[in-house]
């Protein structure tokens, strides 16, 4: 107390008006935002390269049944395992709160969007064209409703990577690069992609208000498969096909189940904006397993346009340098510490040594 009322600090080593622990708080914060950064990248283009592969797969498989059931059956099998594994009853609870529910329904209703249109493309229009139509635009819808919605200012590495790898979508769009072009297929496409990125923005404001998006993706998905799940009753045929079969188990368990469990754990440590651009990986694994896989060819323009993509998408992927806080300036007319002095005709004398007890003195020395 006599301290504090001095003003004067307990201990001679502890730090003056917290300088010293926001010293070192700031050389730990920049490693650990650079941690963070590098820990939210790593899930969401791992997702990402696991969705990339929907559209081949679809194609690969060649089975007769209709897209859109293939979807629904996909999102509900998906949403269940995944469900299984992420979903909590106090994490479920959180989804009920005022500000939650709303990017909930959204989050819904974009999902189901999303499985209808992106999988009729890719029958329309081919895996390649159709990947790269819908994520192409991904980025952009991230980007604009993160600005919109939040008011969170795009980073550098935003403006410098999205416009680098969109420039690359536009050459592997090139006709007769990758495929054919279908216009519906592509505008199928494109409303997928817009429809992925409303999502990734639901996503990151329902986890901005404190909701756990672990049990938000599976009930997102579970109830868009809902939704979609009439289709099954109206054109049944060739769900039953081992084909089929196989195709719907690869994209409710890999791309679906464990894509949509690292996209959560991803999100939450870096931007709508960046996660976006994270996406465009999609389109790249689309275009290579087309390559190796399906037969198509490239030509120089979608080869150009891969390479751009993948330097968007390295500019992107790496976290910015955190800045240190600096140091606040002494205020102009602040009275520097003064040390305490003993009052006037008092000196401090030496602790008196404690005379040895009788014992003692016959003691050895």
């Amino acid at each position: 107390m006599t301290h504090a009322l001095r003003g004067r600090p307990a201990d001679a080593s502890e730090p003056v008006d917290g300088v010293s622990e926001q010293v070192k708080d700031s050389s730990g914060g920049v490693a650990d935002a650079r941690n963070a950064g590098y820990a939210g990248v790593a899930p969401v283009l791992a997702a990402a390269l696991l969705w990339g592969t929907v559209g081949p797969a679809q194609v690969l498989a060649g089975s007769s049944a209709s897209p859109v059931a293939v979807g629904a059956c996909r999102m509900l099998l998906g949403g269940l395992v995944l469900g299984a594994f992420t979903a909590r009853l106090p994490g479920l609870r959180t989804l009920w709160r005022p500000g939650v529910r709303g990017p909930m329904a959204v989050s819904i209703l974009v999902t189901a969007a999303f499985q209808a249109c992106f999988l009729a493309a890719v029958a329309k229009t081919g895996a390649a064209l159709a990947t790269a139509a819908a994520f192409g635009t991904v980025p952009v819808v991230a980007g604009i409703c993160t600005y919109v919605l939040t008011g969170e200012r795009l980073s550098r590495a935003w403006w410098a990577g999205t416009p680098c790898a969109i420039v690359g979508i536009a050459l592997l769009l090139v006709p007769g690069s990758s495929g054919r072009a279908d216009p519906a297929g592509i505008l199928l496409a494109v409303v997928a992609g817009t429809s992925f990125g409303v999502y990734i923005t639901m996503t990151k404001r329902i986890a901005d208000r404190g909701a756990d998006t672990r049990s938000a993706a599976p009930v997102s998905v579970v109830c868009a498969g809902l939704l979609v799940s009439p289709v099954l009753f109206v054109a049944p045929e060739g769900l039953t096909e081992p084909r089929t079969l196989l195709l719907v188990g690869w994209l409710a368990l890999a791309t679906t189940a464990l894509g949509y469990l690292l996209f959560t754990r991803g999100i939450t440590r870096i931007s709508a904006a960046t996660a976006g651009t994270l996406s465009l990986a999609e389109p790249l694994v689309a275009t290579v397993l087309g390559l190796a896989l399906l037969g198509e060819r490239w030509s120089p323009a979608a080869g150009a346009g891969a390479v751009l993509l993948l330097a968007g998408l390295v500019v992107v992927s790496v976290p910015a340098p955190a800045r240190r806080p600096r140091t606040p300036a002494p205020a102009p007319n602040a009275v520097p510490p003064t040390r305490i002095r003993p009052a006037a005709g008092r000196v401090p004398s030496a602790p008196a040594r404690r005379a040895p007890e009788p014992h003692d003195r016959n003691t050895p020395g």
